[in-house]
């Protein structure tokens, strides 16, 4: 029981101030999950297929809807990744259930320095439109903030629900903290889960259908490829902000559109734990996938947006690829360059191709010899997430290594 988007190819200006005008692909929103953001207070829910938790997928078809009968005042709160000065919001509803008089109307927007609970400082008052997507307003003050709260005050009519399908906020992000260690024991929906991580390169195991974890951490977002046997697909998961919670979401190999499912669990232990199946740390993981299937992917070396300057945090994971080429003397290998969709195609591959020659002048710098690696750029052309939102395009931003 789905409406159709209402896709619009020029701006429209709303009352009190709001257009349609959507955001260029290259901004990304700094309240969306990919970006690190968390529910820390949520209103009522009709469900989990309904909840809050939707409103930061960047997918204007899910959302959040109230229980049946719930029409009154809701609250939710968000937990932005760093402290971050928003200039501009944005609300989609034109995927709401029903015939109308569902979607949010009046929506009081507010921003804390201090806590979750209080210190807010009201940034914007909006009036939403029915079923109508990429509804935009400037705040009316800039404020710095570690949380944004939303009081959504009532619906267009509606006795039943009140729904509001996904919100994005843009702006500056004023501080880049680096996060703590996050190996250990995570009891989750999946069973324990044991992750290690080795600087921005993280290998693990989960105790489900003898699955295997590999994957890198960038801030408070981990991003991996699980395994299970023949079957595989990415996973992103972002941390709370004390490192005891994960939240992910997770795609078959390929899938498109929504995610499979969540993953999300509590740490249960700062020892990391093991299985008969994990070989058991970064190189040992690498050195298994390409004895076992001649690839791997490697989320772990980070690059600045649309370049090919390696991030410093890099550098452990790159010693480690440094570390198995030296112990494997034999092994040839080509480093593929992937990115997302965004820009054009012929960007995007000589940008993927840079990337690959970038990790091919540091593992030689470290000294491997030149002769044993080769490079290639794929650009967007090989997608193993959809994207269509910034969680998806982050799982295609990659490198990966093939032997042979």
């Amino acid at each position: 029981m789905r409406c159709t988007i209402l896709t619009l190819a020029l701006p429209v200006l709303l009352a009190g101030g709001g257009s349609l005008a959507a955001a260029p692909p290259s901004q990304p929103s700094l309240i969306s999950f990919s970006a690190g953001a968390l529910i820390v207070q949520k209103p009522q829910e009709y469900d989990d297929s309904w909840s809050a938790f939707w409103l930061l997928d960047e997918r204007p078809e899910s959302g959040w809807a109230t229980p049946k009968g719930v029409v009154t005042p809701q609250v939710i709160v968000i937990a932005l990744p760093e402290r971050t000065v928003l200039k501009r919001m944005e609300f989609d509803t034109a995927s709401t259930d029903g015939d109308g008089g569902r979607g949010a109307k009046d929506i009081a927007v507010e921003i804390s320095d201090s806590s979750a609970k209080d210190g807010f400082k009201k940034i914007a008052d909006v009036t939403l439109k029915d079923r109508a997507d990429r509804q935009s307003f400037p705040v009316v003050a800039e404020v710095p903030g570690r949380y944004l709260r939303l009081t959504v005050k009532n619906n267009h009519g509606s006795a039943e629900y009140t729904e509001l399908m996904d919100v994005r906020g843009y702006g500056t992000q004023l501080t880049h903290t680096p996060f703590t260690d996050i190996s250990g024991t995570y009891e989750t929906n999946f069973n324990n889960f044991h992750v290690r991580q080795q600087g921005t390169s993280v290998t693990g195991c989960y105790e489900h259908k003898e699955g295997i974890l590999t994957g890198g951490i960038e801030g408070r977002i981990m991003k991996i490829t699980w395994i299970e046997g023949e079957n595989r697909g990415p996973a992103v998961m972002v941390f709370s902000p004390d490192g005891k919670e994960i939240f992910g979401l997770w795609w078959h190999e390929g899938g498109e559109g929504a995610p499979a499912g969540t993953w999300n669990g509590t740490k249960k232990a700062n020892t990391v734990g093991t299985c008969p199946h994990w070989a058991g740390g970064a190189r040992e993981q690498m050195a298994q996938d390409l004895s076992q299937s001649g690839r791997t992917r490697i989320y772990g070396i980070n690059f600045d947006t649309d370049s090919d300057k390696i991030k410093d945090e890099s550098k452990p994971t790159l010693d480690q690829i440094v570390g198995l080429l030296k112990g494997q003397p034999d092994w040839k290998l080509t480093i593929e360059g992937h990115t997302d969709s965004t820009a054009t195609a012929a960007h995007n591959q000589e940008l993927s191709l840079r990337r690959a020659n970038a990790v091919k002048a540091y593992l030689v710098g470290a000294g491997v010899e030149g002769a044993r690696l080769k490079t290639a750029g794929f650009g967007a052309t090989k997608p193993v997430a959809p994207n269509e939102s910034e969680t998806g395009r982050a799982q295609n931003r990659r490198v990966e290594l093939t032997k042979g």
